[in-house]
């Protein structure tokens, strides 16, 4: 039997998701978060994650590292079920997947330098010299390099301002050279120059290192700019996932209501 080839405008399979939601349950107590819910991330893309405020969305995250497990289906990471792996199996995921917590959650209690390089001090052998080399070639990614700041490594973060602190917060999650990054909420609390800023880093990311990116925000302008995919979460599903180009003039009134809400 002769093969009949596709033709030339054939749309193209999608590749195999890195990380996927297969008919997720999720509650706590009476509150259900997610029902049936399914989820796929491809290789490589930034998929921003939008929704009300209360909604679940940062669930969605934890969910993916394993700070949370679902009450049903299954959560998937390169194909392995993330809820039954065990402890050794979780820390070689986190390790592959950084998540950057809204706020930066930095240790007070330590420099920027002991921050960026928390993650190599826990799970590598590197020695002192190349783990502050370490942070410098990060901080200097996301724009706090030494000429930035010579004395930026040993600052607290009280002494920063709030982006800055975020991007401190990115360069310790590129440190272990993830192959994700998960964002929750990355510009909340900052002035519309320092979300620009951060919008523009998550963007450097993924074209610098290739990783792939998973955004929560309520912030439409930081999701038009940083996204490859959208996807609404709306009556604990997501039912709306689509290419940013069409979600932005999409005609679904829920879509529509949502980001015209925001944007105007």
């Amino acid at each position: 039997m002769t093969a009949v080839s596709p033709p030339d405008d054939a749309t193209p399979t999608p590749p195999e998701p890195l990380l996927e939601m297969r008919g997720v349950v999720k509650a706590f107590g009476s509150n259900v978060v997610y029902r049936d819910m399914d989820l796929a991330v491809r290789p490589g893309e930034t998929l921003t994650v939008l929704g009300g405020s209360g909604t679940g969305k940062s669930v969605c995250l934890k969910l993916m590292i394993g700070l949370l497990y679902a009450d049903e289906g299954r959560v998937l990471f390169k194909g392995e079920d993330v809820g039954e792996m065990d402890a050794e199996a979780l820390t070689h995921l986190r390790r592959q997947v950084a998540m950057v917590f809204q706020g930066g959650a930095l240790f007070d209690s330590m420099t920027v330098e002991q921050n960026v390089v928390f993650g190599l001090r826990e799970h590598t052998t590197m020695g002192q010299v190349q783990m502050r080399d370490r942070a410098v070639e990060c901080l200097t990614m996301v724009g706090l390099g030494l000429d930035f700041d010579p004395e930026i490594l040993d600052k607290m973060p009280a002494s920063l301002s709030g982006g800055m602190r975020k991007r401190v917060a990115l360069a310790r999650s590129i440190a272990l050279k993830p192959e994700v990054i998960l964002y929750d909420e990355p510009t909340t609390g900052l002035d519309p120059p320092n979300c620009d800023r951060i919008a523009n880093m998550i963007r450097k990311l993924q074209t610098e290192l290739g990783v792939t990116s998973v955004v929560v925000t309520h912030d439409i302008q930081t999701a038009w700019h940083v996204s490859d995919r959208v996807a609404m979460l709306l009556d604990r599903r997501f039912p709306y996932v689509d290419d940013v180009a069409a979600f932005r003039v999409s005609e679904i009134p829920e879509v529509r209501n949502f980001t015209q809400r925001r944007v105007d």
